[in-house]
């Protein structure tokens, strides 16, 4: 029955789904950011606090699921 649940916690790239979250999350973070940083180059000063937001958040959060999903992953190899 364990196998069957990690089966299909485990997607066809052999990544966890929880990885695969934390991978969407952190590169969408870490686009925001790079808008960020391209709109205050380009002069603009009053930048959106929405996307400010996601850049100061969604990053992290994405990093620290895929740490969790790595952390994860080296137990269950230790345990299984």
């Amino acid at each position: 029955m364990d196998s069957v649940t990690k089966e299909t916690a485990v997607a066809a790239t052999g990544k966890p789904i929880l990885m695969r979250i934390g991978i969407g999350l952190f590169a969408i973070g870490m686009l925001a950011v790079l808008a960020v940083f391209v709109m205050f180059a380009a002069g603009l000063e009053n930048l959106p606090v929405w996307l400010s937001a996601v850049a100061g958040v969604v990053t992290p959060l994405g990093l620290l699921l895929g740490l969790i999903a790595l952390v994860r992953e080296a137990r269950a190899g230790k345990h299984g």
